[in-house]
């Protein structure tokens, strides 16, 4: 599943990757406007691929999926622009995507950690992003964000060439502060187990330090072409990615929750009506017990000792997940289903006084 997921990335990012850093030097600017028209393209067919193949939607992915097509949307349209109010209305387009993705892909990090912020953040958060995005907006009306801007022309691409305003380090301090924020709830669900995969947060943190380091890079180099457009596509593949495993993670375990519980209903009342096979699957553990991990024969330990999954996983400092993987193991090598039938075996055979081999 971890492949497919990657290998569907690579192939969505490989024609963007060949037609800027595989043609020769010279064709490089008069690729940018194709470049411009494939990443609005692929940001329309993500959004779209969300509405249909996702069953169970959040409405903040709608904004993360929808604020990428608009950032994409705006910068094709400024690179095709052939007048300065145009470039302008254009790049307007791309700023009222990128305020509020940096909000989207914050909310959509909190989804992912099952992390629950008070309703009135939102609002806030909200308001905030609008007034930011206002300011960035206000070239062409007013002074304070660009102190000059003109439209000039390379390679076939409209570029904007502007003079930052006093008010545009506003801008700066918002981006900086969402994506320290990101950085610290994803660290703070860590800490706390809501994200119980390593891998998970690996793939959450990446997707926030290669948006931060594009970003630095365009503050920093003079760079014709705006690499955020792709960054952004990889951060929302990432971030879709790791919700999906996630999804598939929760049905899984649902899925063996409920077949537990009828197994080990079923197979209690059978226990009680055959009290020979009870015996002969007291022997057959007793048998396998030596063949147990460490770590399992431990978790059989505490089980036996009527501890709580809380305790065990205090006792041996293990996550929930590796927990269960390890309940799968000693279930099957003892061939029970349930800690319930596990502890019902064990108590048996301790009182029969049965020694292991």
């Amino acid at each position: 599943m971890h492949k497919l997921k990657f290998n569907l990335l690579g192939f969505l990012l490989l024609p963007l990757l060949l037609l800027s850093g595989c043609t020769p030097i010279g064709n490089k600017t008069a690729s940018m406007t194709i470049i411009y028209i494939a990443t609005a393209f692929l940001s329309f067919l993500l959004l779209i691929g969300y509405f249909f193949s996702i069953k169970k939607k959040e409405n903040w992915f709608y904004v993360l999926f929808t604020s990428v097509l608009v950032v994409n949307i705006g910068y094709m349209m400024l690179a095709m622009s052939d007048t300065l109010d145009i470039a302008l209305w254009a790049n307007r387009i791309a700023y009222l995507g990128s305020v509020f993705l940096p909000l989207s892909m914050l909310k959509t990090i909190q989804k992912i950690s099952k992390l629950k912020y008070p309703k009135w953040v939102n609002g806030v958060l909200i308001s905030i992003s609008s007034v930011v995005f206002l300011i960035a907006a206000s070239p062409g009306w007013l002074d304070i964000y660009y102190k000059s801007v003109t439209l000039e022309t390379i390679g076939g691409v409209s570029v904007l060439n502007k003079e930052y305003g006093s008010w545009h380090i506003i801008y700066l301090f918002y981006l900086l502060g969402y994506f320290t924020i990101m950085i610290a709830t994803t660290i703070y669900a860590i800490v706390k187990k809501k994200i119980e995969s390593t891998s998970h947060s690996i793939i959450i943190l990446v997707a926030v330090f290669v948006n931060i380091l594009v970003w630095l890079t365009e503050q920093l180099v003079r760079i014709d072409f705006e690499i955020l457009s792709i960054s952004y596509i990889i951060t929302e593949l990432f971030l879709i990615s790791v919700y999906l495993m996630i999804q598939n993670q929760e049905k899984l375990i649902a899925a063996l929750k409920a077949q537990t519980v009828t197994t080990s209903q079923t197979a209690s009342s059978d226990l009680n009506r055959n009290s020979k096979e009870f015996a002969l699957h007291c022997k057959f553990i007793v048998e396998q017990l030596p063949k147990l991990t460490p770590t399992e024969r431990s978790i059989y330990n505490c089980y036996l000792d009527g501890k709580s999954t809380k305790e065990v996983l205090s006792e041996l400092s293990i996550m929930e997940n590796t927990l269960k993987f390890h309940n799968k193991n000693l279930y099957s090598k003892l061939g029970v289903t349930s800690r319930k039938q596990l502890i019902e075996y064990a108590k048996a055979i301790l009182a029969s006084d049965v020694k292991e081999d």
